[in-house]
């Protein structure tokens, strides 16, 4: 189909001047001579740029344990991301902002971490406070007895609802 379109006698001036302006488009964004050997030159650095440091990340990373003592033996549990405590210890971090440690009750004190919330006392599940239970199940009635031993000769069945010759209706105002 594109062999039939570019010869000048199957087109217009005009349908050649927007053939020409499509195949420039579709050329637009590809870089040509010394731009694409600088592009390709950026892009290599930046792949062996970021590729190295991954690799150091991760074994920095592997290698960060947290910095607390408990009874003067070095917490063996791997730090968080970008901080050097772990989450039971990360309290002990002064720096930190993000959490808090549980108040607790007044009978059980409580120092777990917890993540700061929009609460003003964070919690954590096991000191939640719950708010009041919104639904109030119904209490059951009491029958009375008298009720309960009612004769059931009083109530008609389906069939003696029905019925049995038809009546005339008569509407009188």
């Amino acid at each position: 189909g594109s062999s039939l379109l570019t010869g000048p006698e199957g087109l217009m001036a005009k349908e050649r001047e927007n053939l020409k302006r499509l195949k420039c488009l579709r050329r637009y964004r590809q870089r040509y001579g010394a731009e694409a050997l600088l592009h390709r030159q950026l892009k290599e650095r930046r792949t062996l740029a970021t590729d190295g440091a991954a690799q150091q990340a991760h074994t920095t990373r592997s290698s960060q344990r947290c910095l607390a003592f408990v009874d003067d033996v070095r917490c063996s549990n791997q730090s968080l991301p970008m901080t050097r405590h772990c989450l039971t210890h990360i309290c002990q971090d002064v720096n930190q902002t993000l959490f808090k440690p549980c108040q607790g009750s007044e009978d059980v004190p409580c120092n777990k971490p917890v993540p700061v919330s929009l609460s003003e006392e964070p919690c954590c599940p096991l000191h939640l406070r719950l708010p009041p239970q919104m639904y109030v199940p119904e209490q059951v009635l009491a029958v009375p007895e008298e009720l309960e031993s009612a004769p059931t000769d009083l109530y008609l069945s389906a069939a003696e609802l029905q019925p049995t010759e038809s009546l005339p209706l008569e509407f009188s105002d």
